[in-house]
């Protein structure tokens, strides 16, 4: 099994994906259990003074003005993880769940915590064991971290609680950490809040996001040039002088994906109707420009993703000449304001997809294309109501599209009286990234339906590719109408596990 292996200086997006969703097992680095003993002393020493330390000899947030003595700060510890296990509604994803814990551990082994190895070890144990706290959807602020997902985490550590096993099944924290040898933690001074004090659910969540809408944007190319093809569109839009008058990454890089699927088309340029169209609808002409400017979004995001994973998140830090500060750290912005970004960027491509999977279903602008591609219009409703299910999909993504960060609510008795809401920004973005396979798969469906219907004039090698590919996948083609629900859910399927990609990429080679 593949082995990840955390050091001081972060980690890398292949590392969070490979933890979250490929259960890799984690191991500490030499290096990083020697700074987290290191900052352990540090802390110890801190401890030992009579003068009041934030995190570590005192109570927290709006309640750090108390000074808790020796005898109490074990206490003081178990507390707070317990009080901030306030979390409510539905269990988050366990990949989720997985990349929380995960790059809690990373920011606990840069040594600027004062969490003792002994306690980051245990965090490798019950990623290693399979065992996934019980998080919930509701309770965090993105400010002083995720502070009730992480606790959920830190919970678990300390036996308490409820987790998932390796099994699926939802059982006691205590039990499943005996059931594999792991000890429960007992916290010491500092360690309760250091486990909660972080930005890890909204960057494990825009990490991931990122991964899955690389794949979603190359599928979105693939499936405006199949729509560009069924509409008799011209493909000399695409050309990469035109693009390079308007140097946007994104937007040349889209083009050059589209052009490389509609390579040898018999298809595209023809005209059905007596008068020749001069330019084809915004919706199949500006393509490149919508997609390339949502690459370019997602170029942006993975610049603060990779400064995040390289971050040591938490409040107050240990710094290498031995003092303990407070900071502001913590504070989510950079990240939802990204993660809020992509939603946006996201719902704009979704709506032209929606926009060309209705032109095609007009006998009035889809040339010569029969009514909803009917089989026999009037008798047959063909996919009417197919184009329905993707309006509502846009739709909701447009709501989606509203900033979380925009919006700020105070806490803590107005001590944290300005937070981020990045994880409500990181929940609504994956509701908006699933929302758009499907929307995607939809035009997908419509688009290789309409090439099918275009009789006499040859598609492109990469487009055949496609409609052999979605058809083994039991994605049917034109016919009389038939229960449709099945249909659109083997082409989400198709698109949401990369395989519209696999099957264009083995005839053009790799997208970029």
């Amino acid at each position: 099994m593949h082995t990840v292996v955390v050091g001081t200086s972060g980690v890398t997006a292949s590392d969070v994906l490979a933890v979250a969703r490929g259960g890799a097992r984690v191991e500490l680095s030499g290096e990083a259990v020697a700074a987290l003993g290191a900052a352990r002393e540090i802390v110890d020493a801190l401890a030992a003074k009579p003068e009041p330390v934030y995190g570590v000899s005192t109570g927290f947030g709006a309640l750090a003005t108390r000074h808790i003595s020796q005898e109490l700060r074990a206490q003081l510890q178990r507390n707070i993880v317990r009080s901030h296990a306030a979390g409510m509604g539905p269990r988050v994803e366990r990949e989720v769940v997985r990349a929380l814990m995960f790059l809690r551990l990373k920011t606990v082994c840069s040594g600027h915590t004062g969490v003792r190895p002994e306690v980051a070890q245990t965090m490798a144990d019950v990623l290693n064991a399979g065992i996934t706290p019980v998080v919930h959807e509701y309770g965090s602020l993105g400010c002083s971290g995720d502070l009730a997902p992480l606790s959920h985490c830190a919970l678990t550590l300390m036996g308490e609680g409820e987790a998932e096993g390796p099994d699926g099944s939802v059982r006691p924290a205590g039990e499943l950490l005996a059931a594999h040898g792991i000890a429960p933690v007992e916290l010491r001074e500092k360690e309760g809040l250091a486990l909660l004090n972080g930005t890890d659910g909204m960057l494990g969540m825009l990490v991931m996001a990122l991964a899955d809408l690389d794949t979603l944007y190359k599928s979105a190319d693939v499936t405006a040039a199949l729509s560009l093809e069924a509409l008799l569109g011209t493909d000399k839009v695409l050309a990469p002088e035109l693009h390079a008058i308007r140097p946007h990454p994104g937007q040349g890089a889209s083009a050059a994906n589209m052009l490389a699927v509609l390579k040898g088309s018999e298809l595209t340029g023809h005209h059905q109707d007596d008068a020749p169209r001069v330019q084809d609808a915004y919706s199949v002409r500006c393509a490149p420009q919508v997609a390339g400017a949502g690459r370019d979004t997602m170029a942006h995001a993975r610049v603060v993703a990779e400064r995040e994973l390289a971050s040591a998140v938490d409040n107050p830090v240990v710094l290498p000449d031995g003092r303990v500060e407070s900071n502001g750290n913590f504070h989510g912005a950079p990240v939802a304001y990204v993660l809020d970004f992509l939603a946006i960027a996201v719902a704009d491509l979704a709506s032209i997809a929606e926009r060309r999977t209705d032109r095609l279903l007009d006998k009035n602008r889809s040339h010569g294309l029969p009514p909803f591609l009917a089989d026999d219009a009037g008798v047959d409703s063909g996919l009417m109501i197919a184009q329905y299910t993707q309006a509502a999909l846009v739709s909701e993504l447009k709501r989606l599209a509203v900033p979380a960060s925009a919006d700020s609510i105070p806490s803590s008795a107005m001590q944290e009286d300005h937070v981020s809401m990045g994880w409500s920004a990181a929940r609504k973005l994956r509701t908006a990234v699933d929302n758009l396979t499907r929307v995607l798969a939809v035009e997908l469906y419509a688009a290789t339906r309409a090439i099918e219907l275009r009789e006499g004039l040859a598609p492109a090698p990469a487009s055949q590719a496609v409609i052999d590919a979605v058809r083994a996948a039991g994605v049917q083609g034109p016919g009389p109408d038939r229960f449709l629900a099945p249909d659109l859910a083997a082409a989400d399927a198709f698109v949401r596990g990369g395989e519209l990609v696999v099957a264009v990429e083995k005839v053009t080679g790799p997208l970029q």
